[in-house]
């Protein structure tokens, strides 16, 4: 199991599968989890998102000054 709730307060890349079954790839900066929700800002879209634990396939820290998708 992926513990997220390590990188509180920081920013990640994750692989992400939704309920629709598609696969992405996004940046977040992790706010909360609680529950076996993620709560974070999507950093390509600067906007609030919640991702289900479940559903992270992977994820990995984003090295200091990297932290804005291109």
């Amino acid at each position: 199991m992926i513990r997220v709730e390590k990188y509180i307060g920081r920013t990640v890349e994750i692989i992400y599968v939704d309920r629709e079954g598609k696969i992405t790839q996004r940046r977040i900066e992790v706010h909360d989890v609680r529950e076996g929700i993620v709560r974070a800002t999507c950093l390509a879209s600067n906007a609030p998102r919640a991702f289900r634990m479940e559903n992270i396939l992977a994820c990995i820290p984003v090295a200091k000054g990297r932290h804005h998708a291109s």
